[in-house]
């Protein structure tokens, strides 16, 4: 592992962490002293399933800022958003057969998450996959979400 600050290539690890697919491990420098932080995933060749039939590749990134955006100033720093994420994917990649897993089931496993976690990121992501038109089709996931989640 290469120092970002210096390039030298002895790095120790100080703190590991491990969660369902990523290992965060915190370095320092064996030659300048100085602590940085990588992360290490499991990434495996899934296709995505669109709603016309076509396919293309699972993007994390694309995943990671469909849910900060909907976290977007609520009360979760990036770490949280990250971990919401990687509950996410570690999902998809459960659910996921050798041909792929559909974009449906990916907002719904979105939502399922986003509901866990905040019911505003949960009615913000809704409006979209559910294609809401009008004032009662929010008004109507509320009232559900309101019965069901309290």
């Amino acid at each position: 592992m290469l120092c970002p600050y210096c390039n030298h290539t002895e790095t120790k690890v100080v703190d590991k962490r491990d969660n369902e697919s990523v290992s965060r491990r915190r370095r320092e420098c064996l030659k300048c002293g100085k602590r940085f932080t990588t992360y290490e995933r499991i990434e495996l060749n899934l296709s995505v399933i669109k709603k016309d039939g076509t396919k293309e590749k699972f993007d994390r990134k694309k995943l990671y800022s469909g849910v900060s955006k909907c976290l977007e100033k609520r009360k979760f720093d990036t770490e949280e958003i990250d971990s919401v994420t990687n509950k996410i994917e570690s999902r998809i990649y459960r659910l996921a057969k050798d041909k792929g897993i559909e974009t449906k089931r990916i907002g719904q496993i979105v939502m399922s998450e986003l509901k866990k976690v905040d019911k505003i990121a949960y009615l913000r992501f809704a409006a979209v996959y559910k294609e809401f038109e009008t004032l009662n089709d929010f008004e109507n996931e509320l009232k559900e979400l309101n019965s069901n989640g309290k």
